[in-house]
């Protein structure tokens, strides 16, 4: 890739990189520049893959022989190697990934069909890709580096959806891709409606126009089904809010019933089961805890090898 700027006496770019086994995640920040990649280029070396740039600041447009597209804050920009191409930057802020072609099962002579064309990252498939990078490399520390290759395929699935959904050819994608981005698209209502009480597998099947078998299918490969899934996800929402000092006057009920437990008995009793403890100790023992290492100069550091490898 051939690389241009007027900055070049005084160039600045930054680059953090997540390997996620064959798929490839990285923020970066670049001065304006022209990137060009020729047929020549291309002939020469071509690692056959996708990019997928979800523009945070800047502008520019990306120049094709079939295409010629403007980006800015908010929209995803995609682009692939083995395509001659032209892209101009005043400056961007970007949050990108790369997947090879093997692994987004689309026909090849679809790619152009893909390249540059517009996506809105907020709202739809683009939205939701577009969320988890931001939330991955806002914070990879809490992910081990075994979870790499499973993110990486978290990513891939979300990556053939939304080209599913530029090129309308749902038939071009084979079932089991169809089944994880329906588990991903439940699970991100799941979510957003844990406050809920009313969320059940019923409910949940129901706003999603499938069967509650169907449903539970869908949860046969997960780690715990939809049920278990669902208080999973509100007792470790409820155990963030009591562990929260800004949080220790709201009482313990009130914290409950927010997250999906109206009855105080149902709540104390999941939670013991769950944390080997009631919500009223819990509560207390990290109150004070968080009171003995305020009063301690002490700063805790990453442990070196934890959270996923990054380089820059």
């Amino acid at each position: 890739m051939e690389l241009r700027s007027d900055c070049a006496d005084d160039f600045r770019a930054s680059q953090r990189v997540l390997d996620l086994g064959a798929v490839t995640v990285w923020s970066a920040a670049f001065a304006p520049q022209v990137f060009r990649r020729t047929p020549k280029m291309i002939r020469q070396s071509d690692p056959e893959t996708y990019s997928l740039s979800l523009v945070l600041s800047g502008t520019g447009a990306g120049v094709w022989r079939h295409r010629e597209t403007a980006y800015k804050p908010q929209d995803l920009f995609v682009t692939s190697t083995s395509l001659p191409s032209e892209i101009h930057s005043t400056g961007v802020a970007t949050v990108a990934v790369e997947v090879p072609k093997a692994l987004l099962p689309l026909p090849r002579d679809m790619a152009a069909r893909v390249v540059g064309a517009p996506v809105s990252a907020q709202e739809g498939m683009g939205a939701l890709l577009a969320q988890f990078l931001t939330q991955l490399t806002a914070d990879p520390a809490p992910y081990q580096p075994s979870d790499g290759p499973r993110l990486g395929t978290v990513v891939t699935d979300l990556v053939a959806g939304l080209f599913a959904h530029i090129l309308d050819a749902g038939p071009c994608l084979p079932p089991e891709t169809h089944q994880r981005m329906l588990t991903l698209r439940i699970k991100s209502f799941i979510r957003k409606h844990l406050h809920d009480p009313q969320l059940t597998p019923t409910t949940i099947a129901a706003a999603h126009h499938i069967s509650t078998g169907h449903l539970h299918r869908l949860f046969r490969d997960e780690d715990a089904t939809v049920a278990a899934w669902i208080r999973r996800l509100r007792l470790e929402a409820a155990r963030r809010d009591l562990t929260d000092p800004a949080l220790h006057a709201v009482p313990i009920h009130a914290i409950a019933t927010r997250w999906g437990f109206p009855r105080a008995a149902d709540f104390t009793r999941a939670y013991r089961t769950a944390y080997g403890t009631t919500p009223t100790d819990h509560r207390h023992q990290a109150l004070h805890s968080h009171e003995r290492l305020g009063a301690s100069t002490a700063v805790q550091l990453t442990a070196p090898g934890s959270g996923l490898t990054a380089r820059r």
